[in-house]
């Protein structure tokens, strides 16, 4: 068979599923806000809780971002689906906890692992309800990437891509690895957070207007390799060592071109019907962790861990949404939200029917405009099985915070509103609220992990693919 006739049969299976997951379904809402609104959805690499002004970086500027924050709403309790990448990009897409989902870990080039073609994600669902749909960026859910053998972009619902599978090679510099709708792009001149934009930018311009638009952007920034134009580094020039000032440079340079994206919905007067969400797939790269990770200076704020690790650090990230009528200027959000809350929140919002044939991590946000708690039939949920440390499951209950090694039979539990630094377990001195909360983390690990699918054993190829 041909590749475009995969690629065709799986974009048919995978429309079929949705519309068998529509007639089995009866609990769907009409759409709180109609069919109209647009979405930008923006994710950087590894940046840091601590990564931004507004988060209160002491020394990096990200003048546009903090701008951001201050028309809309600031997130304090922002998580990503994962403490790292491929699985916290999984969530996202399909509202599901990553394991669910088989996506365990990074995923290497050329390797099994990928999101599979039954999964349904937001773009196909907001597809099926008429909007235009773009991927831009860092892909990183599938190892043989534009290959007939696993889904790519298009057969997850993106009507129009530019990608790379993991990195921007050989760095953000002068990438030659981009795929345009499945034709290789060859050697580019300039950031990759630029041709990112600069894709995004092209493509608003050119989209159906008569439809409404989902767009993805998903930086590169600031995992390594790292590589800055100079006009940004030089912003920095009183920082030493120098690794420390390309970094700064890194975040200040995606903060310009987010800037110049939200000047691109101006100019087009989409501003005021579009809902802006703006977060990090997992926290900051561990420091020294491998080689080329000496340029890691992410920060993750106040809180504990880095990247891999489970506790915050790892997995709690900035978020901004900007939505115009709905969001306040300047508003500040303490209600926890995870990646998985993407796909119920926007089909919620565009009126677009989530499937019910399968379970949904995620929830719909749309109670917190309107100050109202968020309405959650699971908890919030995480497992890393490769995590440093010790624990590699947790679970937020509240303000409670409950972690559990891979045996699960050791515990740790933290109060996140009077120690989000996870400093003073708990687990010892309150046995009543550690019963509890172990047995809602055992029946969510039963659950998660029942008929979980299985890939070949995994073969790292070195730092670099990391």
């Amino acid at each position: 068979m041909k590749s475009e006739d995969i690629h065709a049969s799986r974009r048919f299976l995978a429309t079929t599923i949705v519309i068998m997951a529509a007639i089995a379904s009866s609990t769907w809402g009409a759409g709180a806000y109609g069919a109209k609104t647009n979405f930008v959805i923006i994710l950087c690499d590894d940046l840091g809780y601590g990564d931004l002004g507004c988060y209160g970086h002491p020394t990096i500027k990200t003048p546009n971002l903090d701008r951001l924050a201050g028309e809309g709403m600031r997130l304090t309790d922002c998580y990503a689906a994962a403490p790292v990448c491929s699985p916290a990009r999984a969530g996202m897409l399909t509202g599901r906890t990553p394991y669910r989902c088989g996506i365990y870990d990074w995923i290497p080039n050329g390797y099994p692992m990928h999101l599979r073609q039954n999964e349904i994600t937001v773009a196909t669902l907001l597809k099926s309800a008429g909007y235009a749909t773009c991927f831009v960026g860092k892909w990183h859910c599938n190892g043989k990437f534009n290959s007939p053998q696993q889904p790519q972009p298009d057969d997850h619902g993106f009507d129009y891509w530019f990608a790379t599978q993991n990195n921007a090679d050989p760095s953000h510099q002068n990438p030659v690895n981009f795929v345009r709708n499945g034709n290789p792009v060859g050697p580019l001149k300039g950031s990759s957070s630029t041709l990112i934009v600069d894709e995004a930018v092209s493509w608003l311009a050119k989209r159906d207007t008569e439809k409404p638009f989902c767009l993805f952007v998903w930086f590169h920034t600031p995992h390594e390799p790292i590589a800055t134009a100079v006009e940004f580094v030089e912003r920095y020039k009183k920082v030493q060592p120098l690794d420390r000032a390309i970094h700064y440079g890194n975040v200040t340079q995606m903060d310009h071109e987010v800037g110049r994206l939200m000047k691109t919905l101006d100019n087009l007067k989409l501003r005021e019907n579009t809902f802006v969400f703006f977060t990090s797939d997992n926290g900051p790269e561990t420091l020294n962790r491998y080689p080329s990770a000496n340029r890691s200076y992410g920060s993750p704020g106040p809180l504990r861990g880095m990247k891999l690790h489970m506790y915050e650090g790892g997995i709690r990230v900035p978020g901004i949404i900007r939505w115009p009528g709905k969001t306040k200027a300047g508003q500040v959000c303490r209600e926890p939200i995870n990646g998985t809350d993407v796909l119920p929140t926007l089909c919620a919002i565009a009126g677009a029917q989530i499937p019910a044939d399968r379970p949904i991590d995620g929830a719909s946000i749309l109670p917190l405009f309107e100050g109202k708690p968020i309405k959650r039939n699971k908890p919030l949920y995480w497992q890393y099985d490769k995590a440093i440390g010790d624990m590699k499951v947790a679970m937020r209950v509240g303000y409670w915070k409950i972690l559990a090694n891979a045996a699960m039979s050791q515990y740790e539990i933290y109060d996140l509103h009077n120690d989000p630094g996870e400093t003073a377990n708990l687990a010892a001195q309150d046995l009543q609220r550690l019963s509890r909360l172990r047995s809602l983390l055992h029946q969510a690990y039963n659950e998660v992990n029942t008929d979980r699918p299985s890939w070949p054993a995994l073969k790292r190829t070195g730092p670099k693919k990391k």
